[in-house]
């Protein structure tokens, strides 16, 4: 299998979602404040997603090539899910360029990260992050009573190739130039503490892979962060104490914040990339200490 770096294609208008089905012309039941609009470094080309878990829908605007008509409407794949995302994805023929997407919605917050594979030497990759329901941050009055925490798994996209196995079949013999490829994606766990006394937010990514490769890469490392009033933050990536390489946002949602779901966008981050490799990725999490928490929240208490 061929492994190249490839430069995205000019990042498209980003706009934010909300709605039921996380789409900017719903209009729930309980309104709430409109999301924060999701910074351009995360977007990349995704302008806004409707995704509806429940029916297992997903439809994307702004990703240039995906199909026609612009608002392109991806198939649940379930032989591509990773552990914590629904997989969707859309080819419009043989010799169109295959799109993969992962999502997740957890207590009326969601993220999604999309990528078109590597053809005619660019791809198309972005993210976007909503929220749709109420959001109370826990209270921070009483001492330690505002810090809480946030695990669960990873998914990200990279700009190069992954194995190929749901592209439509091409004649034999047609030119490989022409032929479209499918994105590859990179694994992992996340952990996040979040201290709404002093409305700051880190973390790490962690166990990260190439799942088509076996290949592990090094731990991201999300700087420390602020939280503002509605919820949303945003920070710096960084391999390291040192070297940035992107950014991360999200925001929370529930009671009590008991969901987060953000993005990040890196670059310049694997060894051997030339400086090239680019990675859009996102997750999805309960918070520690409520029903639906990650395995690695059953910590001893003092």
């Amino acid at each position: 299998m061929k492994r190249f770096w490839l430069g995205i294609v000019a990042a498209a208008t980003v706009s934010a979602c909300g709605g039921d089905t996380f789409s900017n012309s719903g209009s729930p039941e309980n309104p709430v404040e409109p999301t924060p609009t999701v910074p351009e470094a995360i977007a990349g080309d995704v302008t806004s997603v409707e995704y509806n878990k429940s029916n297992q829908t997903l439809t994307v605007t702004g990703s240039s090539l995906d199909n026609t008509p612009f608002d392109a409407v991806y198939t649940r794949n379930a032989g591509l899910d990773v552990p914590g995302y629904e997989a969707y994805t859309t080819q419009d023929s043989s010799l169109d360029r295959h799109f993969t997407a992962f999502a997740q919605e957890r207590d009326g917050v969601y993220a999604t990260v999309v990528g078109g594979g590597p053809q005619f030497n660019a791809v198309i990759m972005g993210s976007n992050f909503g929220r749709d329901g109420t959001y109370t941050a826990p209270d921070a009055s009483q001492e330690g009573s505002g810090l809480v925490s946030y695990a669960g798994t990873y998914v990200g996209i990279l700009n190069t190739e992954g194995d190929g196995g749901d592209l439509l079949a091409v004649t034999d013999g047609t030119a490989e130039e022409v032929q479209p490829t499918q994105i590859a994606e990179i694994t992992g766990v996340i952990y996040i503490n979040a201290d709404f006394a002093d409305n700051s937010i880190n973390g790490i990514v962690y166990e990260r892979v190439i799942p088509d490769t076996g290949a592990s890469l090094e731990d991201l490392s999300l700087f420390p962060g602020t939280i503002t009033s509605d919820g949303s933050f945003d920070g710096e990536v960084r391999l390291g104490a040192d070297q940035a390489v992107g950014t991360y946002a999200g925001l929370f949602g529930g009671t009590d914040a008991s969901a987060v779901a953000g993005a990040l966008n890196v670059s310049n981050h694997i060894d051997g990339d030339s400086g090239q490799a680019l990675e859009y990725g996102i997750f999805v999490l309960a918070q520690c200490g409520t029903a639906n928490a990650d395995a690695i929240c059953n910590q001893p208490q003092p």
